[in-house]
C-alpha cells in the first residue's frame, strides 16, 4: 500500500516568490502548499503529513530559524530547505546544526532547488520508514511478559541458555521455553535477526555476571 503523497510546504512573506516557487514545483509534478507566514504554517500544518519545508529565513514576526526551532521543540521532523537573500555563513551553520538539509541563496537556481527538494523528500521518506519500524519493534516488545523481556535482554547479550538460567536462578528448560516465546512474539527467525531488532530499538546488552 502506498501512503499519502509528499507535499512541499513553502513559507515566504513575498507573494511573488510564493507564486514563482509554486509554479516551478508544480511543473516538476510535486504537490505544493504555500503559506505567507510561519504563523499561518503552524496553524495549518499537519505534522504527520509527509514532505519537506522550503522556508525563507528573514520574515516579519517569527523568523525562519525560529520556526525551525519551534518545529524541533514539538518533535516535528520535517526536513527544511532554507532560502535567503544574502549569504550568511554563521546563520547557515546554525540552520544545518539544527537539521536543515540545504541553505540556498536567492535568486534561486531552479535545478538546485528541485534537487534539494527531491533530496529532502527522500530523507523524509527514509526517516518515516525508520520511525515506523521502531514503532513496530516497540509494539512487539510490549507483548513480552517481564520475564520474557528479561530473557531477551540476556539473549541479545550473547549468553547461552545455560548462562541465562544461572543468572536468573532457574533451569535451562524454562529458559528454552521463554526463548521460543520471545522468537515467536518478536517475529524473527534467527538470533541474528533478534539482535538487529534489539539494536534498532536501542536495547542495551546485559553485562555478564561476575
Amino acid at each position: 500500500m502506498s501512503g499519502p503523497v509528499p507535499t512541499v510546504f513553502v513559507v515566504d512573506d513575498e507573494p511573488s516568490v510564493l507564486k514563482a516557487l509554486s509554479r516551478l514545483l508544480r511543473s516538476a509534478r510535486l504537490n505544493v502548499a504555500t503559506f505567507d507566514s510561519p504563523k499561518e504554517f503552524l496553524e495549518r500544518h499537519d505534522p504527520y503529513a509527509p514532505g519537506c519545508l522550503v522556508l525563507d529565513v528573514a520574515m516579519p514576526g517569527l523568523s525562519g530559524l525560529e520556526l525551525q526551532k519551534t518545529l524541533a521543540a514539538t518533535g516535528a521532523a520535517v526536513p527544511v530547505i532554507f532560502l535567503t537573500g544574502r549569504a550568511d555563513v554563521p546563520m547557515s551553520v546554525q540552520a544545518m546544526k539544527r537539521g536543515a538539509v540545504d541553505f540556498l541563496t536567492k535568486p534561486l537556481n531552479d535545478k538546485s532547488l528541485l534537487a534539494a527538494v527531491r533530496g529532502a523528500i527522500e530523507k523524509d521518506h527514509v526517516n518515516r520508514q525508520a520511525q515506523a519500524e521502531r514503532s513496530e519493534i516497540q509494539r512487539r516488545l510490549a507483548m513480552l511478559t517481564p520475564r520474557e523481556r528479561e530473557v531477551m535482554d540476556h539473549i541479545v547479550s550473547g549468553q547461552s541458555n545455560k548462562q541465562i538460567a544461572a543468572d536468573l536462578g532457574t533451569v535451562e528448560k524454562t529458559i528454552k521455553v521463554h526463548r521460543a516465546r520471545v522468537i515467536e512474539k518478536m517475529k524473527v527467525r534467527s538470533l541474528a535477526e533478534l539482535v538487529r531488532l534489539a539494536e534498532r530499538a536501542a536495547i542495551t546488552p546485559v553485562p555478564p555476571m561476575a
